[in-house]
């Protein structure tokens, strides 16, 4: 199949499956006489394997370590279980760290009146950069 029935098959843009290739999570697809990209269904696979990982907040590097993984049939589960565990504790450092933008956010928009007064607490912090009150 062409790279836009890859990408319409796996979901991903055929600029997204080019860039895959280009880094190398996606090894390079076959070339039809005049050129065109093909993808087989071995390719489409790979596709959803890094589309799903990419959903689940994995870095192009996190990426590449899983599609080595999932291609070692002689891999060891522990190998995989770490590197979703690494995640998952990158993943709440991310969670801790919005929650905290989220909370300053609220408390500088219930201080904000509202109303027709330029005085605005949330552009002041902003202005400040949140230091020196």
């Amino acid at each position: 199949m062409n790279i836009g029935q890859a990408a319409k098959n796996s979901g991903l843009s055929a600029k997204m499956i080019r860039y895959y290739e280009s880094t190398g999570l996606l090894k390079p697809a076959h070339r039809s006489d005049s050129g065109y990209r093909l993808y087989a269904s071995e390719d489409l696979h790979t596709l959803a394997f890094i589309k799903r990982s990419r959903d689940l907040g994995f870095s192009l590097e996190e990426v590449g370590k899983l599609l080595a993984l999932w291609q070692d049939r002689q891999r060891a589960s522990a190998d995989v279980k770490a590197l979703a565990r690494q995640h998952i504790v990158e993943l709440n450092q991310k969670i801790d760290e919005l929650a905290s933008l989220r909370d300053t956010l609220q408390e500088l928009v219930e201080h904000c009146h509202g109303d027709d007064r330029p005085d605005c607490p949330i552009l002041k912090d902003l202005a400040s950069g949140g230091c020196c009150g």
